[in-house]
């Protein structure tokens, strides 16, 4: 029933695969858990490690306890919380597929923008704009400076679920964001069209022109997407 799994994503993987087979009825809604010697020698990982996993899965409303009877699969609905596999999301192959997110998200979120943006919320893109040239300026990798420029056009829509999404998917896109931006590093001609996509994406944002943030965006991440695949090459 149990597929065992590589040491080096333990609980993760392990609150995975228990939420998948709690999903396909392996252990269906009421019934009780394994224990954890049990479910810690079919996966073949620490009584820790399942104690960890199954502690993720009851703070997130999957698993209840029930005093001096065990872990029990609750049995009403459950508002189940987003969750990506960072390993997944971080590894070279994964990194297309959240470029491929972010171009869904983003494009909306400048488009939103630039419908909505105050001349304060402008200055402050313009801000975050010039600090990703000053960080590369200065030897960085100019990530963290990338993801607030990007955070500073999330706050220009008004939009508190944007920033909700951005803030939850943050840990993914600095994952994604630093294998694409090393490759960006070592072709001159890639920094260049990364600053002409970013400069694109605000002059639409400041001329207010819904329809040209969302271009604009869009075309950044596909052409970051096409960088990625030109690099891996």
């Amino acid at each position: 029933m149990f597929e065992k799994i590589p040491v080096q994503t333990m609980s993760d993987n392990v609150a995975e695969r228990l939420l998948a087979q709690i999903d396909n009825g392996t252990f269906p809604k009421g019934h009780k858990l394994p224990t954890e010697a049990a479910l810690a020698e079919a996966f073949g990982v620490s009584r820790t490690v399942i104690r960890e996993a199954v502690s993720r899965l009851r703070n997130e409303g999957v698993v209840e306890s029930r005093q001096g009877s065990g872990m029990y699969v609750r049995s009403g609905d459950v508002a189940r919380p987003l969750r990506i596999d960072f390993a997944e999301a971080s590894d070279p192959d994964g990194v297309p597929y959240i470029i491929e997110l972010r171009r869904a998200i983003e494009s909306e979120v400048a488009a939103v923008a630039a419908e909505r943006r105050t001349q304060k919320q402008m200055t402050a893109i313009d801000k975050a704009l010039t600090a990703i040239d000053k960080a590369v300026e200065a030897g960085s990798d100019g990530v963290r400076e990338d993801l607030e420029f990007h955070r500073a056009i999330a706050i220009a829509t008004g939009n508190p679920f944007f920033l909700k999404t951005l803030a939850f998917l943050h840990q993914y896109l600095e994952a994604g964001m630093k294998v694409t931006r090393h490759n960006e590093a070592t072709h001159e001609n890639f920094a260049l069209q990364v600053k002409e996509e970013h400069n694109a994406i605000v002059a639409a944002v400041r001329a207010k022109d819904v329809e040209g943030a969302r271009r604009a965006a869009q075309t950044h991440m596909i052409n970051a997407a096409r960088r990625l695949r030109e690099a891996r090459r």
